[in-house]
């Protein structure tokens, strides 16, 4: 009889567990053993009791959920990382008046020449009074502190004490795409509207003061964290406006050299400047290759923008923009670029009108460079972001070109704006993502974090097995939506593609990267309506772990305080904590029964008359 095989004893050994594995060869397990960064066997506790040793240290899950770690696909983790501990989260705050009290609270303890910033991450929808807050109450909570606010891609208010710190009055002109809204005198309200173009929005954000360095630092930790507490372990990080390379890289970079990254990275490179988009890309190209780096910090390729007239904006109060003539010309001249170095893309597009001029474009390229588009190809890997009102027609040109699509809960947070202006027919498949997998293209999940969504990885997740947004406005039927088995799939597995990281991530099997969570409660057992109630206990990141709360309390190494002291972040925490299910707004039957769009109070720019009666300074 042969002696049973010796194996080396693990590192981490992980028992009494709901293991969802998302491997076919095994999709439940109860036990996990782990050697280094990587999980060297998942089974049963009687199977896995061999890999026990002296030194490993073993966590009982006391039956709770195992999940492989969730991968955003599309999210603004460095930049966001940069400013995380500066901003007033609102994200999951049931109400306009906690929000208030929260900024008042936060006002009073901030310095003189900072600023109180809410930035992204919530919807008037999610709020009981369905509305913005005027400047009024702005200037009430806040009397001499600026504060701005961020709503969405629409617009921003600035309560007297910023317009003054951001110099703007009656002579200051608006900026192309965008409106400084204005009095019968001609002077600044405070709000900013985006019409279409956002870039008003985020350049007098811009004005803010920053986090020095060792502050930046601070905050980046405490945001990956924030991020593990949901069971995230991998994003894609899709750069974005302000974000310059490599200085808005060096924090994450050093984080990374010190061993002190908790959230793998992908991260892509977006040029800044129109009209020497070119000039960036090539400078780059003898920078970095794609794959640079390791298993924590990787280079991913180029995008979101790659070129700024290809930038469809996406604020549903306003028409849809017609993308200039030189589109085509521009986009061409990146995307060869970015072929002939082998560099994957990804490109922001929301509205079919453009996604079709995008690919009459790659198309082109494609033909012209011998068919060099497309992983699966033997090309270069490229994908859509966002890609709302797709059609099934450019669906099958993106599957003909080897394409992905990568999808995010932005119309949680914005569905209600997008049916009053196209109507609920146009809006129950945006995006078609049940077309998207019928049709084989890869899709990942994700949030677009932070600027609009809100990095909850949850609140996406119930989006996509609901359809319903963050106010409970149902978009969708049963055609578009999928069950939870196949949404968690999207964000584990789905994303990996988008990082060619397929064998490493989204699955919890011998050699894949040890990365996973241990839930707060049963994903697949709790009523739909908790599911954006839920979170990690425990995170394990390469066999280390991370994040520990609640029964695991003490498991992972702690966090340096929070910096600065006044930081909202010390007193507020990030993501909103309810105390029940039954106190916010969209769980509540009337709600769930589905609402109605025209009833929402949201404030809908359409005029200054409006406008000054609602926004009194």
């Amino acid at each position: 009889m042969p002696e049973p095989s010796v194996h080396p004893a693990a590192d981490l050994l992980l028992r009494n567990g709901k293991v969802t594995t998302l491997d076919p060869a095994r999709p439940a397990a109860s036990a996990v053993a782990v050697s280094g960064e990587r999980i060297v066997a998942v089974g049963s506790e009687a199977e896995l009791d061999r890999y026990r040793g002296d030194r490993t240290r073993i966590i009982d899950l006391l039956g709770r959920r195992v999940i492989p770690g969730l991968n955003d696909s599309h999210i603004h983790v460095i930049r966001g990382g940069l400013y995380y501990t500066l901003e007033l989260p609102w994200d999951g705050v049931p109400s306009l008046a906690d929000g208030l009290r929260m900024l008042a609270d936060q006002a009073a303890r901030t310095p003189a020449g900072q600023w109180v910033r809410v930035v992204g991450g919530w919807s008037t929808s999610q709020f009981a009074e369905r509305r913005l807050p005027t400047v009024a109450e702005l200037n009430a909570a806040a009397p001499e502190t600026p504060v701005f606010v961020l709503h969405l891609y629409q617009s921003a208010l600035l309560n007297r004490a910023a317009l003054r710190a951001v110099g703007y009055d009656s002579a200051t002109p608006d900026p192309p795409g965008g409106m400084i809204v204005r009095d019968h005198a001609g002077n600044p309200t405070g709000m900013l509207l985006a019409a279409p173009n956002a870039w008003i929005l985020y350049s007098t954000l811009a004005k803010a003061p920053r986090l020095d360095p060792d502050q930046a630092t601070n905050s980046t930790r405490h945001f990956m964290a924030e991020l593990n507490r949901f069971g995230i372990t991998s994003v894609i990080d899709a750069a974005g406006g302000f974000q310059n390379y490599p200085d808005d890289y060096n924090i994450i970079g050093h984080l990374a050299d010190a061993d002190q990254l908790t959230v793998r990275i992908a991260y892509n490179l977006y040029p800044q400047a129109a009209g020497r988009e070119l000039e960036d890309l090539r400078r780059w190209t003898e920078l970095v290759k794609p794959g640079d780096g390791n298993t924590w910090l990787r280079f991913n390729g180029a995008g979101e923008s790659l070129v700024w007239s290809a930038a469809d904006f996406e604020n549903f109060l306003q028409p849809r923009p017609d993308l200039p003539a030189k589109m085509e010309g521009e986009l061409a001249d990146a995307v060869r670029l970015l072929v002939e170095n082998r560099w994957p893309f990804r490109l922001h597009a929301t509205y079919d009108e453009s996604i079709s001029r995008f690919l009459d474009v790659f198309e082109h390229v494609d033909a012209q460079t011998g068919g060099a588009l497309g992983a699966n190809r033997g090309g270069v890997r490229w994908w859509f972001d966002h890609a709302e009102t797709i059609s099934a027609r450019n669906i099958d040109r993106v599957a003909a070109l080897g394409g992905g699509i990568a999808v995010q809960a932005r119309m949680a947070y914005q569905g209600e704006q997008f049916v009053r202006r196209y109507g609920a027919a146009a809006a129950a498949h945006t995006p078609p993502i049940r077309r998207l997998l019928d049709r084989g293209i890869p899709v990942g999940a994700g949030t677009d974090a932070t600027r609009v969504a809100s990095y909850n990885p949850f609140v996406a997740l119930h989006w996509l097995v609901t359809g319903r947004t963050v106010g409970g406005t149902a978009l969708y039927d049963e055609s578009n939506l999928i069950d939870r088995a196949d949404a968690l799939r999207l964000y584990t597995q789905g994303s990996a593609w988008f990082s060619g990281e397929q064998e490493d991530k989204g699955v919890l099997r011998s050699g894949a990267l040890a990365d996973l969570a241990v839930l707060s409660d049963d994903y697949f057992q709790v009523p739909t309506a908790a599911i954006p109630y839920l979170e990690s206990a425990l995170t394990v990141v390469g066999g280390r772990v991370v994040f520990a709360t609640g029964d695991f309390a003490g498991q992972a190494a702690p966090l340096p305080e929070v910096l600065p002291k006044w930081s909202p972040v010390a007193y507020s925490g990030g993501y909103h904590r309810n105390a029940g299910l039954g106190n916010h707004p969209a769980l509540h039957p009337s709600v769930l029964d589905g609402a109605d769009p025209s009833s929402m109070r949201e404030l809908a720019p359409t005029g200054h008359a409006h406008l000054d009666h609602c926004l009194v300074i």
